[in-house]
């Protein structure tokens, strides 16, 4: 089938993003489709310089690339117009495609809108993805305040989602969040992120450089974060943890990887708490394929959110990249992560208060067979409910399944 795959944030491993659409759509490449995927250059390093659209492929992976800026510290604002840009300008490309069935995926929401031209003009049904529930998200953090603002942005949910044959969400928060705007429950089918097993099955020596770099004695145990820095990840939290944990455990040390609105947060709370390069270190963002060796070297892997109810149906790329390379999970939110790591024992929920949860990490890190343990189910519960391959599978036949009119199938 020929698939026109709409994702405005697409990354190869060469980026320092999550790799969700080049890893499913090189999957439907190998299964015989033929995949259009029209995107902007925000995440493709190669092509940042563009000024005009580039054609191009990438392991069998056709491209567009429309050049529209886009970086997590950006405003609000300008978020938004990027966002409106790009919107207008994939509605063109998109139409130009033929097409067998069209797939969107959020976020930004206003992704629907080209969906939805390509849909109407090439007579093709549409896949809607919702990767965060919007516009739940930017108006529980307070982002989206203007009335009028929220009825547009409900409005272009609502459109979205009706306007789709089928809704695929990466976590059963988001599935409940669909269903509750009307939509059949027969009409979504639940995908999260996935796992990819082989790029995370390298051994501790692959970690060595990272712990060298942090000038590591033998066995100290590391603490990474390695993500986006973005103000909903609050990221200057784990400086108050790394304080409050170092007389409780000296040799401990943190290591953050990545950039974002909260960066300059992070290195403020962390020179005031008298931790910055000494027991935490901020490094700039890494190729997602140098992913694997730096959870190699990794004691503990941690993903991070405020204390924003909207975000415990989240879908982060970290968790799942720590269950791939083994590591136990440290958390700081509720939800079906949370459930994960209670119900399997691959990982720990923090408190939120930073002095409960260092004593939480201290006792945890203090426990090697409980670590190993741990790191053991972490890997088991990535080969045995988030294998890529096998999520892949069931993407490709949700697709297969209305471009053969098949929209409402069971799931």
């Amino acid at each position: 089938m020929r698939v026109t795959y709409l994702h405005q944030y697409f990354a190869t491993p060469e980026g320092s993003t999550g790799t969700r659409s080049y890893e499913l759509a090189r999957r439907l490449v190998a299964r015989g489709h033929d995949v259009t995927v029209v995107t902007s250059n925000a995440q493709l390093p190669e092509l940042q310089d563009a000024r005009g659209v580039v054609r191009t492929t990438v392991d069998g992976i056709r491209l567009v690339v429309i050049p529209v800026a886009y970086a997590n510290e950006m405003g609000y604002r300008a978020r938004i117009g990027a966002f409106l840009r790009f919107a207008v300008r994939a509605s063109v490309e998109a139409a130009r495609l033929r097409a067998d069935v069209v797939l969107a995926s959020s976020t930004p929401l206003t992704i629907a809108l080209p969906g939805l031209v390509a849909r109407v003009v090439r007579r093709a049904p549409m896949v809607f993805e919702v990767r965060d529930l919007w516009p739940e998200l930017p108006i529980a953090v307070g982002a989206l305040r203007n009335p009028l603002a929220i009825r547009a942005a409900r409005a272009v949910e609502w459109i979205a989602y009706h306007g789709a044959a089928h809704v695929i969400a990466l976590s059963p928060g988001m599935a409940d969040g669909v269903a509750q705007r009307g939509i059949p429950r027969a009409r979504i089918t639940v995908i999260p992120n996935g796992c990819d097993l082989a790029a995370f099955a390298v051994g501790p020596e692959a970690g060595d450089a990272y712990r060298a770099e942090s000038t590591l004695a033998p066995g100290a145990p590391l603490i990474v974060y390695a993500g986006a820095l973005g103000a909903v990840n609050g990221v200057e939290w784990l400086a108050d943890v790394a304080a409050e944990l170092r007389p409780l455990q000296p040799d401990a040390r943190f290591l953050v990887v990545g950039r974002g609105a909260g960066r300059d947060a992070l290195l403020e709370r962390a020179r005031e708490r008298g931790v910055l390069d000494v027991t935490l270190r901020v490094l700039p963002p890494i190729r997602k394929r140098e992913m694997p060796a730096l959870l190699a070297a990794a004691t503990v892997a941690t993903s991070l959110f405020r204390p924003i109810p909207e975000m415990e149906a989240n879908s982060a790329n970290k968790f799942f990249d720590a269950l791939a390379a083994g590591r136990p999970v440290a958390i700081n939110y509720g939800g079906w992560h949370r459930t994960l790591l209670t119900e399997s024992g691959a990982g720990v929920a923090l408190a939120t208060e930073p002095r409960a949860a260092a004593e939480q990490l201290a006792a945890f890190l203090a426990d090697t067979r409980g670590l190993a343990k741990a790191g053991a189910a972490a890997r088991r519960l990535a080969e045995t409910r988030f294998d890529r391959d096998a999520l892949a599978a069931e993407f490709a036949s949700v697709l297969e399944r209305v471009a053969n009119g098949h929209g409402a199938g069971a799931s």
